[in-house]
């Protein structure tokens, strides 16, 4: 039996709004917000520009504090107070998760806000690592009033449990 084909989600955005797309998964379109410089060919570390790319669905996480597990086939981990992931450049752990505290540059998994109650590692500059070229880009919780993010696609929190629920394992985000 073949292996079934991975779930794709088509992310492309609204003309005339560099920093809001549209998400398109299962026949479904689903706003979001995008980074606040816009898509871009030629990411770079810090630009806050999401990469214009076909990146697989990697891992998910979630904060099992403030929410119920999410429906997905996606593996998914419980966000615990010392998870990193560092965008530290002179660090040999440059785009790949931390322990805090980790005397690097670094996101915190977990925030205060609550845009990463539940978050999914898109593969830019993961599987093949380049210094400078981006890093924790991510797909996660929008801003209620729908601000850009640093360079990841973000969701409302509705949506992305509809999201999830229908995606594979191989699930593929591709960015228009």
């Amino acid at each position: 039996m073949p292996a079934p084909r991975p779930t794709r989600i088509r992310v492309v955005r609204r003309p005339g709004e560099a920093t809001r797309g549209l998400l398109f998964v299962g026949g479904q379109a689903f706003p979001c917000a995008l980074g606040r410089a816009g898509i871009t060919r030629f990411k770079r570390e810090g630009d806050g520009a999401t990469p214009a790319a076909r990146m697989t669905l990697l891992a998910g996480q979630w904060r099992a504090d403030r929410i119920a597990r999410p429906a997905a086939a996606l593996p998914l981990a419980r966000i615990h107070p010392t998870d990193g992931w560092s965008d530290d450049c002179a660090d040999g752990r440059y785009n790949r998760p931390v322990r805090l505290p980790f005397a690097g540059s670094h996101e915190i998994m977990r925030r205060d806000d609550h845009l990463y109650d539940i978050v999914v590692v898109l593969d830019w500059n993961v599987s093949r690592r380049a210094l400078h070229r981006g890093s924790a880009i991510f797909f996660h919780l929008a801003h209620a009033d729908w601000r850009p993010t640093a360079g990841c696609v973000a969701v409302a929190a509705a949506d992305m449990r509809r999201i999830l629920a229908r995606l594979g394992r191989r699930a593929v985000m591709t960015v228009e």
